[in-house]
This record gives structure tokens, C-alpha cells and sequence, in this order.
């Protein structure tokens, strides 16, 4: 069976398209950015990076 994993559309710092990728691996939640660590977030992406961390934190037995 595959881990858990959500992707959030984000921008670089100059305006192109990137991803940043939540996944759970066996009992941590990692957070993968975009080539150049840096993640551009409209108010959107952030409650869907929020959204995608509680998942994969709620997958792990960690929501409060």
C-alpha cells in the first residue's frame, strides 16, 4: 500500500508554477517544497497546505 501523500500548487518566487508535496512516511509527516525552498502561497493554498497537514497528521494518530 502507497503512503498518504496531498499536493499543494504553490509559486517561486518568480511567478512560476511549483508544488509542494505533503506526505506521511512510516510515523513522521514530511513536507517536501519546491526546488529552491521557497514556497509562494495565495490564502487559497494555505488553507489547502493547513487541510493536507492535519490529514496527514490525523493518518498518524496526531490530531489534537
Amino acid at each position: 500500500m502507497s503512503e498518504p501523500r496531498w499536493w499543494v500548487d504553490c509559486l517561486d518566487p518568480f511567478g512560476r508554477d511549483r508544488s509542494m508535496t505533503v506526505l506521511v512516511e512510516h510515523d513522521s509527516v514530511v513536507l517536501v517544497a519546491p526546488p529552491g525552498a521557497t514556497a509562494v502561497l495565495s490564502p487559497q493554498q494555505t488553507r489547502r497546505l493547513h487541510s493536507a497537514l492535519d490529514r496527514a497528521a490525523g493518518d498518524l494518530g496526531l490530531s489534537e
